[in-house]
């Protein structure tokens, strides 16, 4: 049997800097209402035939993602809202208390537990100093399973939210003309729509994905961008529409505001 992992916040304020915080729908409207900024990172996963039933990992990235087509090939689009801001969150204050706490999004009130099913809480890996983790704080973790029941229905919550909230992001990301993603695994497409415009398309298409049984938009054909030749090369060889290389990661601007590439990987 393992040992129960422990752990206590010790209010360093160190996960409430430089972050990119992933957002529900309704999370990001607030944030956008507060005076934030929010972004919509985006991957595209090729998806040719549907994985066998028995393929959790996939079902699992099916069940947060959208259907569209690149070209000739199918893909399924992970469109992401993220608060993104450098130095300490707008919403930090001198003492490092929150000053939005009873409104901070899921993401803040998850860490430093995990939210995908598949990746196992590493302390080594968070920004929770050695302190937090010490012998004598709480049982945090015990195998699998977490000692809080309020944080694993917060989880759940979540990964419902992602679900629910498909519909709506393939409506704003219609309404934006956003249709430009990086190859899963390689990178993020990065889109930064002028926040107003953005709340808008929000709000509409909350409303909209709620009143309809499925909520997507029509499809809309999506370019996906790579800084590695091999990728674009085999890209173009299965029919997707391949974006020009990027030279580097400054952006382009568009009618859905600027866009740059983040790699994961340097440029061959």
């Amino acid at each position: 049997m393992s040992h129960p992992l422990r752990f206590a916040c010790t209010q360093c304020g160190k996960c409430c800097h430089d972050l990119r915080l992933p957002l529900s729908v309704d999370e990001a409207i607030i944030w956008l209402r507060d005076g934030g900024e929010v972004k919509l990172f985006c991957e595209a996963i090729p998806w040719p035939d549907e994985p066998a039933p028995d393929n959790l990992q996939a079902r699992h990235k099916k069940g947060r993602s959208f259907p569209a087509q690149s070209g000739e090939l199918p893909v399924r689009i992970v469109a992401t809202l993220v608060a993104s801001f450098d130095g300490p969150c707008p919403h930090l204050q001198a003492d490092l208390r929150c000053g939005a706490y009873e409104r901070r999004p899921r993401t803040c009130r998850i860490y430093p537990a995990e939210a995908n099913p598949f990746i196992a809480l590493n302390p080594a890996g968070k920004l929770c100093p050695p302190e937090a983790w010490g012998a004598d704080k709480p049982v945090f973790l015990i195998g699998e399973t977490l000692a809080d029941a309020g944080l694993a229905r917060t989880i759940a919550q979540s990964r419902e939210w992602d679900v629910k909230d498909l519909g709506a992001k393939a409506q704003v990301c219609a309404a934006l003309s956003i249709s430009t993603a990086a190859l899963a695994n390689e990178g993020y497409a990065i889109h930064s729509p002028p926040g107003e415009k953005l709340l808008d398309a929000l709000t509409a298409a909350r409303v909209a994905s709620r009143e309809s049984a499925a909520g997507y938009a029509e499809p809309v054909e999506w370019g996906l961008v790579s800084n590695r030749s091999a990728t674009r090369a085999v890209l173009g060889e299965i029919g997707a529409r391949v974006v020009p290389e990027f030279s580097d990661i400054s952006g382009i601007s568009g009618i859905s505001g600027a866009m740059e590439y983040l790699p994961f990987y340097a440029a061959d």
